[in-house]
């Protein structure tokens, strides 16, 4: 294999005389590829690079993977120069490591020369795609247009008609609230709305209740449960320590704001790959939604497989997420199966080389009614700052004893008598730990309220140099902080002169080194504040010689918590200063740009090269970012921006001319509504995964999404008000002889709640849900702070643990133990279709689990407050709450005989243990 990969290296240059003279000849004659060339590959290498089998990489039954070439070379075939294509020297036995066919006959000299000449005479291969099942495959064509049809309900009932089957009448209308209410919001109807429902006698009623339900917030709870799942995301890292993710859950709040607001299925893409472009910051999640091990080695090895790793997540994901294409499967060779050579998977890597898992500050949809709040709130901080200001004491330049508090780092004012003055000199004698002094901002205040001091000229006894952090400039700039402040170029003292645009009588100054109080070093002790007015002399209004002195490294006092204040005006002030630290505190965390686990962008991506097998230490070629080449991808320069390519790639991805998109979407709407999708694998809709069971309709369905402007509510009352949708879910003894998988939908399939519906309902049957929208979310494991995380589930709850369980701050790889027996993904990785179990761990879970015994309590204090004491009206109230309906006469008298013999909650048990209420029907 080394000495195969050293020849292949030196393509191009002289063969050795031997190996030339050791080639059979090329023949003389013109050379047919079907009539010569196919049948030499079919029978003599169709085996092993056949479409059931690629050694190496390498395929040989169609075209473009042909000549190619595989993993260790590429290309296999060099059109004009048969005798340095390896392809040749492999067939003639010229590189013992390497030949080829490796079992079975070696071929012939004719044979040989055959190829040579074909080869020499440019590699001709008709280009018809009559061998190339993925250039004719289904998903790959374009979105025919929508064809005028009666809808949905024409393509299924064709389907049926094959087979003599026709559509089941449609459901009562019990069961198509109920039906309705839970695959749209995820949650039953309420007693009142169903008797509403069956009541109400206008024609249009089930429309008006498909989009009252399309219309509540819930809506976006239940559907984004279904993204979430496909999008494998969670809020915790994985791996070993798998440590929690304070600042995930924005991104799970923006997919439940973007179906509430019918946001379109191209908008909602593109934001995902690049919302930092697009005011959507926190969309940006979906990229950074994966695991990362977040414990590093100094390695180099294990550092560049864990970088390609994550890089691996993301490809893998967007791939599967919006194309249903296996894109992660080639990372080490071509695909096996669907037209994506090497190069575009490491195509798209480089679209993402410049995204790093890790949190950055977000300005989401939230942060301008925020902002607004926190403007409302600034007038009053400055009324309570000026009142604060003027129960300071009168400063005392002459006085011989300490009546005002000692310097304070943060805030210091120095209050006077009303003084006419056009320049003010701070000059500083000592600071407190010997060091040059710092100054972050002085104001000057007039009688009126103005700071003459904002953006006047200063000047300096000096500046400390090298540092653009403390320039003079900034010592009238308004802003606060260490970052933006002044410091004196000599150790201990300093003075610095403001002088103001005009003369202005002024009674206050305030002034502070570090009103961040992050920093206390370098403050002003002994200094003296002086004044002149015109050509007048300077004159003292203030200085440290009537300030306390503080304690080493103790903070000092406030204002006016001084000698020289009466008890009523420092109770006075103390509340004024609570009140100011509390809307400074409330302002700051309403002007603060929250942070979210969305990603980090790297302004220049490293360079992506092509790996060899897949191994970070075997870099090749460098590859720029581009979308799939058999796509109509796009192509950009290996330099381009980082922000650009993830535009790019979300542009070609949402383009209406992309085959794949629009189908894949429906197909998932189309799942979720029916259980299964019309391509049971919807993620895969390469050659590897199913045909759908209804490819006109699904073609139809595709192009009426794009053609309704990709909205997600257009396309679900178009599902949801079909006949199709609308069916009984009788059983059809012959229908289902004929088709018992029920995927020609001759019956509504019935279906068992997941386990977030059915938790939702538990807590809404027993009125303890919590339906508190947003934010972080609750915890279904008992807290700690390991440095491995251990997740024990939680067996007492709080109020709190009541919300919707899409709020659940969800772990990787880990499950409660209760409802994460029913099937709940575990977001190890995506889950674009869930797997559905029956085993007696959930049927126990169900009746003796800590959670379930104390809903049924809830629930039968709930029907003791709205039924009363009387076992039969309880009985009436428990069956509409959990099924819909009244008892049956049979079934008042059991469970009134259950109340009588184990009490109220006992039969609560048993309620919630029943098929009616876990299943939709």
């Amino acid at each position: 294999m080394i000495r195969a990969s050293l020849l292949v290296l030196a393509a191009g240059a002289d063969l050795a005389a031997s190996d030339l003279a050791a080639l059979p000849p090329a023949a003389e004659r013109a050379v047919d590829f079907a009539k010569d060339i196919a049948p030499i590959f079919e029978k003599n290498c169709g085996k092993c690079h056949g479409a059931e089998k690629q050694k190496g990489g390498f395929r040989l039954d169609i075209k473009d993977r042909a000549l190619h070439g595989g993993d260790n070379y590429a290309p296999n075939i060099l059109p004009g120069k048969s005798a340095e294509s390896p392809l040749i020297r492999f067939v003639a036995g010229l590189d013992p490591d390497m030949q080829m066919p490796s079992k079975g006959d070696p071929l012939t000299a004719a044979q040989i020369g055959v190829l040579r000449a074909w080869i020499d005479q440019g590699a001709a291969w008709p280009d018809d795609g009559a061998n190339d099942p993925r250039k004719t495959h289904w998903a790959f064509q374009p979105v025919p247009r929508p064809a005028l049809t009666t809808g949905i309900d024409s393509f299924i009932s064709a389907k049926l008609s094959e087979k003599g089957l026709a559509l089941s009448p449609e459901a009562d209308r019990r069961t198509l609230i109920r039906r309705v209410s839970f695959d749209v919001l995820g949650l039953p109807p309420t007693p009142e709305e169903i008797e509403a429902f069956v009541a109400d006698d206008d024609p249009q009623a089930y429309e008006k209740l498909v989009g009252r339900l399309l219309a509540s917030p819930r809506y976006g709870e239940r559907w984004a449960r279904h993204w979430l799942d496909v999008v494998r995301f969670a809020e915790s890292d994985g791996f070993e320590t798998n440590q929690p993710r304070a600042n995930a859950w924005p991104y799970r709040d923006y997919v439940i704001r973007a179906f509430n607001e019918d946001r379109s299925y191209d908008r909602f893409i593109r934001e995902q790959l690049a919302g930092d472009a697009l005011g959507a910051d926190e969309a940006t999640g979906f990229l950074v939604g994966g695991p990362t091990d977040r414990v590093k080695s100094p390695d180099p090895v294990l550092t560049a497989n864990q970088r390609a790793d994550e890089l691996h997540d993301m490809v893998g994901t967007t791939g599967a997420t919006f194309l249903a294409l296996t894109v992660n499967c080639a990372r080490c060779h071509n695909h096996k199966f669907d037209p994506i050579p090497q190069t575009d998977y490491y195509a798209m890597k480089a679209v993402f080389a410049g995204v790093q898992h890790g949190e950055r500050p977000i300005r989401g949809a939230e942060n301008a009614p925020r902002q607004r709040e926190a403007d409302a709130l600034r007038p009053r901080l400055a009324e309570i700052t000026t009142q604060l200001e003027q129960l300071a004491p009168l400063a005392d330049p002459a006085a011989e004893s300490a009546r005002r508090a000692a310097v304070n780092s943060r805030r210091n004012v120095e209050r006077f008598a009303p003084a006419q003055a056009t320049r003010l000199r701070f000059t500083i004698a000592e600071t407190n730990n010997g060091t040059e002094p710092c100054l972050d901002e002085i104001e000057v205040w007039t009688t009126d309220l103005h700071n003459v001091a904002l953006n006047a000229r200063a000047t300096s006894s000096g500046n400390y140099a090298g540092d653009p952090k403390h320039q003079l400039a900034h010592l009238t700039d308004g802003q606060y902080g260490n970052g933006r402040s002044w410091i004196s170029d000599t150790a201990g003292r300093g003075w610095v002169e403001i002088e103001f645009a005009a003369a202005a009588t002024i009674d206050r100054i305030v002034w502070a080194r570090d009103r961040e109080e992050k920093y206390r070093d370098r403050t002003p002790e002994r200094y003296i504040i002086e004044v002149r007015n015109g050509d007048g002399p300077w004159r003292a209004l203030a200085g440290s010689n009537d300030r306390t002195t503080a304690p080493p490294g103790t903070p000092a006092a406030p204002e006016w918590d001084a000698p020289a204040l009466a008890p009523a005006q420092r109770e006075q002030a103390a509340k004024l200063d609570a009140e100011r630290r509390d809307t400074e505190a409330r302002i700051a965390t309403l002007s603060a740009n929250p942070t979210a686990y969305a990603g980090k962008f790297d302004a220049k991506p490293a360079e992506t090269r092509r790996f060899h097998r897949g191994d970070p230490m075997q870099p090749k070629e460098v590859i720029a970012p581009a979308g799939l080449s058999a796509f109509a991808g796009f192509h950009l320069p290996a330099d381009a921006p980082e922000q650009e390519r993830r535009l790019a790639l979300a542009q070609w991805i949402a383009s209406p001319e992309n085959p794949l998109t629009a189908r894949v979407m429906v197909n998932r709407l189309w799942h979720y509504h029916f259980g299964t999708g019309l391509v049971d694998t919807p993620s895969d809709f390469g050659l590897n995964g199913t045909r759908p069971s209804h490819p006109e309709l699904l073609d139809w369905l595709a192009g009426e999404f794009i053609a309704r402007r990709w909205s997600m509510k257009a396309m679900h009352r178009l599902i949801l008000t079909s006949a199709t949708y609308r069916q009984a879910s009788t059983p059809n003894p012959q229908a289902a002889a004929l088709d018992a998988s029920d995927r020609l939908l001759w019956r509504f399939p019935p279906r068992r709640l997941e386990a977030e519906a059915l938790r939702d309902s538990i807590l809404a049957a027993s009125g303890q849900l919590d339906l508190r929208a947003g934010g972080p979310g609750f915890d279904l494991f008992e807290p700690n702070t390991n440095y491995v995380k251990v997740y024990a589930t939680k067996t007492k709850f709080a109020a709190g643990d009541f919300r919707r369980m899409v709020y659940q701050n969800k772990p990787r790889v880990e499950l409660d133990t209760l409802f994460g027996a029913f099937d709940c993904p575990d977001a190890g990785q995506i889950q674009p279709r869930r797997t559905v179990s029956t085993t007696p761990l959930q049927a126990l879970n169900l009746l003796n689990s800590e959670f379930l015994l104390g809903q049924a309590r809830f629930l039968a204090e709930r029907l003791q407050r709205e039924a009363g004491a009387d076992p039969a009206a309880q009985v009436r109230r428990a069956f509409t709450l959990l099924f819909g309906r009244e008892p049956h006469p049979e079934e008042t008298v059991a469970a009134t005989q259950l109340i009588a013999a184990h009490g109220l909650p006992v039969l609560c048990r048993a309620l919630y243990n029943a098929s009616e209420f876990i299943t939709i029907y």
